[in-house]
């Protein structure tokens, strides 16, 4: 009987400290600061198509390293961390959460060296990412590749 007292009041006292999540808001949250990122990722593409004429794609590409270089800059001075927790999956998702899981990392270890600090640490986070991702397109491609030679696409 003593044993299931004290299961009861280990699972008051995890209910107590558990916080309490907002859907809603944490949805709101995200869909503005992803929005936020987008708009100012757009912006950038805008200017640099207007004042520098370049093309589609070499605005694209110019938008996309002006991101990540922000993203890089916010996570060295602490504050991406500080965005992200606020806007969860909105700044995580898009191509400056992808930049801050390499970066953060990175700066965290730099006191352990440049190869066994830096150098192990960096791909943590990204790095399942880019493997699955690679697995995935030449998995795909393959896919792609044998309905192509059968004759159904």
């Amino acid at each position: 009987m003593k044993v299931k007292q004290n299961d009861e009041e280990y699972n008051k006292y995890v209910e107590a400290v558990t916080p309490k999540h907002n859907c809603f808001k944490n949805c709101l949250n995200a869909f503005w600061i992803g929005g936020l990122i987008c708009l100012l990722g757009q912006a950038i593409n805008n200017f640099m198509s207007s004042y520098f004429e370049f093309n589609k794609e070499d605005a694209g590409s110019y938008t996309s390293l002006i991101l990540v270089l922000i993203s890089v800059l916010l996570t060295s001075f602490n504050l991406y961390k500080k965005i992200a927790k606020y806007g969860g999956a909105g700044a995580l998702v898009p191509i400056t959460g992808f930049a801050n899981s390499v970066a953060s990392p990175t700066i965290e270890y730099q006191k352990e060296g440049e190869v066994f600090g830096k150098g192990v640490k960096v791909f943590t986070i990204a790095g399942p990412v880019i493997l699955f991702g690679i697995i995935t397109s030449f998995v795909l491609g393959f896919i792609y590749w044998v309905i192509k030679i059968i004759g159904i696409i």
